[in-house]
């Protein structure tokens, strides 16, 4: 990489690392982005003089607190739980919140890092937050899961709100979580606001924001494909994952004419030969999210199938591939497998899915490959509709939402192209997403001075 003398990569990294020990995904999606930045701002000496990679790589605040909790027997737990409000200069934070026992403080400063640049991205007036705990939902009653959501909220409730901070879902909170949340906010508050997306259509949610994370990486693949004239039909692709966002991406692959070979969940993952179709895809939709069951026992239900425990699915030769299960799932080798075997579009419903190791892969390799921050943003993108929806006091048709997202993701692949065209036969979307996201908040940093 080469980088300009002005500036020195090297040693800012070195500063990054020793301001953050012991939180290497923050450092990691810091890194991805600073490498294709550094070479963007050698000659913008207004982006050096104020300072503002330097302020984005470190969070407005980190509210850090506890949660306590009854279970069923009585016991009191305690658990922690975080805020991580990391940029607000184009809008309210806004991220999701996740329970899950790999929550830590890294983890959530490298997706409101992440969100940042996603949310500039849509094109939407919304900043970069993330929050969650080390809750874990998993095995925990219906009253359980309110008691501790309730807990969560009498802490958080104080930090957010419709033109401060506005959280969403994210891994271990859907629609009953939210639900829980937001009767306690509103209890404590006595207020009705957009403090929340993801809520019930019942109580100023919106349609097809299940579908939207899904749904939208595959819009972005689509929009990839067409600049090497060719489409998702016939196409086969492997799917890690099998919750909300992989089970719709898979869906949206089958309705526009593609083969799904795989998903997967913490256990292994599952190979259908015969391709998972719509009414399979039901199938695990149905399993996962009503019945709490495990991937492998998909085998049970089509026996054709082939149930491979404790692996990832890259190494199933495939025309496009959509991690859509977690961060870091997919390493250097897995990428050079991929590649190997003929992949020719990766598009990341994750965030970070990808290590950097296999980020640099599929970059040599000049396949397309769409990171988490543009590819994945169909979600924020219909939170930030739900909000408007909130403050209009009104609703969009289904029909009205689907042209809408898919116009969004139109937009941020444009915005990709701008900034990542390399030569005619290849964009570098990596780094079109990293100049993109980066340039609209450093200019409106730079609007306010040094705040």
């Amino acid at each position: 990489m080469a980088v300009s003398d002005h500036v020195d990569f090297a040693g800012f990294m070195e500063g990054v690392k020793r301001r953050n020990p012991h939180q290497p995904e923050f450092v990691q999606a810091v890194q991805e982005v600073a490498e294709d930045i550094f070479d963007f701002i050698a000659d913008k000496e207004a982006y050096h003089s104020e300072q503002i990679l330097r302020r984005m790589a470190e969070p407005d605040r980190v509210i850090s607190f506890r949660v306590c909790w009854e279970d069923d027997n009585g016991c009191i737990r305690v658990q922690r739980g975080w805020r991580v409000q990391n940029n607000n200069a184009i809008g309210p934070y806004k991220g999701g919140i996740r329970f899950h026992t790999s929550v830590n403080e890294s983890v959530l400063k490298f997706l409101a890092f992440e969100q940042t640049f996603k949310n500039a991205l849509t094109g939407l007036p919304m900043g970069g937050g993330k929050g969650g705990s080390n809750f874990n939902p998993k095995g925990k009653s219906e009253r359980e899961i309110m008691r501790f959501c309730q807990s969560f909220m009498t802490e958080l409730y104080r930090h957010i709100g419709a033109d401060i901070d506005v959280p969403a879902g994210d891994i271990g909170v859907g629609g009953r979580e939210i639900g829980y949340m937001f009767g306690q906010y509103k209890r404590i508050t006595n207020q009705f606001s957009g403090v929340l997306t993801g809520k019930g259509l019942e109580y100023g949610g919106s349609l097809i924001r299940t579908e939207a994370t899904g749904y939208g990486a595959v819009y972005f693949l689509q929009n990839m494909l067409a600049t090497r004239d060719t489409s998702i039909e016939g196409k086969t692709a492997v799917i890690s994952g099998s919750g909300n966002v992989a089970t719709h991406a898979a869906e949206k692959i089958v309705h526009l004419g593609g083969k799904v070979l795989t998903l997967s969940d913490s256990g292994g993952f599952i190979y259908d030969p015969d391709g998972i179709d719509l009414e399979k895809i039901a199938w695990v939709k149905t399993h996962k999210t009503h019945r709490r069951g495990r991937i492998e026992e998909y085998v049970e239900a089509f026996p054709n199938a082939q149930f491979h425990a404790c692996m990832t699915p890259w190494n199933v030769s495939c025309d496009v591939a959509l991690p859509c299960a977690t961060q870091n799932e997919l390493l250097g080798e897995d990428a050079r497998t991929l590649v190997k075997n003929g992949c020719m579009a990766v598009s990341e419903g994750a965030n970070m899915p990808t290590d950097l190791e296999g980020v640099h892969v599929f970059k040599h390799a000049r396949i397309l490959y769409a990171p988490g921050k543009a590819a994945n943003a169909g979600g924020v993108a219909v939170s930030g509709l739900e909000m408007s929806q909130n403050s209009l006091r009104r609703s969009w048709s289904e029909e009205e939402l689907q042209v809408m997202l898919k116009e969004i993701m139109e937009g941020i692949h444009s915005r990709c192209l701008t900034h990542g065209r390399q030569s005619i036969d290849y964009v570098d979307y990596v780094k079109g997403a990293n100049i993109a996201g980066f340039k609209k908040v450093a200019d409106a940093m730079l609007a306010f001075g040094v705040v």
